[in-house]
């Protein structure tokens, strides 16, 4: 399985479709195939694999994957189904499809007479798979909001200036977050104050391979004018500022993971409404002053209802501090 989980990170991790990795063990319990997931319309980890074997090597076989096998119709078929006619013996999974169209693969093959184990080594396809598991769980992308402060917690200066709070060290991780995500989300409010371009760059100016989608939530009209129209990618302007419904809708165009770097305004909304799944924070070793706090209102009146913090890493970037963190308030 850790062979697999290793095939698994070939794979893009980004996109409708996860990360998988497959490994093929015959009755010897030696490897005799390898596989993994290259991307949405391509052959699924399984099929990869089994395109590697002859019939005679396929029946009997164990295969070893670290997701249930898919048990649906879509660009492709339904990789259980596959396994059930090329006559595999075992099949030992990591974690369980949370898809509702995909789950069930398991109990089909059992249903076939399969031997089917899960359960191995999951809580490491969990970690892997974060993002993906849990768009499929709940139909909306990961959220990730970041934000660059001075340590006193502003956002900028006095007179609006922001660039730069933060080193070259951490502007360069900046962007290869969001070269990392699907989709990068701001507000309205700051197209139109900072007009970025919305695009993941190398230090050199260079773009990543990969671009995030520029997405734009708000009322207000993006000018014709602005960069974000020059980014490779088309812009999906929404033009409202329900956030469950922009996050429905940024699902049900293939979005699974967002990094929101929309300013203040649009930080703090995503985290008053319970729906920022990971925080990225960058503090300089500056003071600031002023009220132009990097975060506003949070729907917190009272310290009963003060949002804790579950911090997983905490990093030294050149002589910036950056942060992971996950938000819980005390009711959950």
């Amino acid at each position: 399985m850790r062979r697999a989980i290793a095939l698994a990170s070939n794979g893009p991790s980004n996109g409708v479709n996860p990360q998988v990795g497959c490994v093929v063990l015959n009755s010897a319990g030696t490897i005799i195939a390898e596989g993994w997931h290259r991307g949405a319309g391509t052959a699924h980890a399984e099929v990869d694999a089994l395109s590697q074997l002859t019939p005679e090597q396929a029946q009997g076989s164990t295969f070893v994957v670290t997701l249930e096998p898919c048990n649906h119709t879509g660009r492709t078929g339904p990789c259980a189904q596959a396994l059930i006619e090329a006559g595999v013996a075992q099949v030992v999974y990591a974690a369980t499809d949370p898809g509702h169209a995909s789950s069930g693969g398991a109990q089909r093959l059992r249903d076939a007479g399969i031997e089917v184990l899960g359960g191995v080594l999951e809580d490491d396809v969990e970690e892997l798979l974060e993002e993906w598991m849990l768009a499929a769980r709940l139909h909306r992308p990961h959220v990730t909001v970041k934000w660059a402060a001075s340590l006193d917690g502003r956002a900028a200066a006095h007179d609006g200036t922001s660039q730069w709070i933060s080193g070259p060290e951490s502007r360069a991780r900046v962007h290869e977050q969001r070269s990392a995500a699907d989709a990068i989300v701001v507000g309205t409010g700051t197209v139109l104050a900072d007009n970025p371009s919305l695009t993941a760059r190398t230090p050199e100016g260079e773009l990543h391979d990969h671009q995030p989608i520029p997405v734009i939530i708000g009322t207000r009209n993006v000018p014709g004018y602005a960069l974000v129209h020059q980014h490779p990618l088309e812009p999906l302007i929404i033009g409202h500022n329900d956030l469950h419904a922009a996050l429905s809708e940024m699902f049900d165009k293939g979005i699974r993971s967002i990094f929101v770097e929309g300013g203040p305004t649009l930080a703090s909304a995503f985290i008053a409404s319970g729906l920022a799944d990971r925080l990225y924070v960058y503090l300089a070793p500056v003071l600031l002053g002023g009220d132009k706090v990097a975060l506003g209102e949070l729907g917190v009146n009272t310290l009963a209802e003060r949002i804790d913090l579950e911090i997983s890493s905490v990093e030294t970037l050149g002589a910036d501090i950056f942060i992971t963190a996950k938000p819980t308030r005390k009711d959950e």
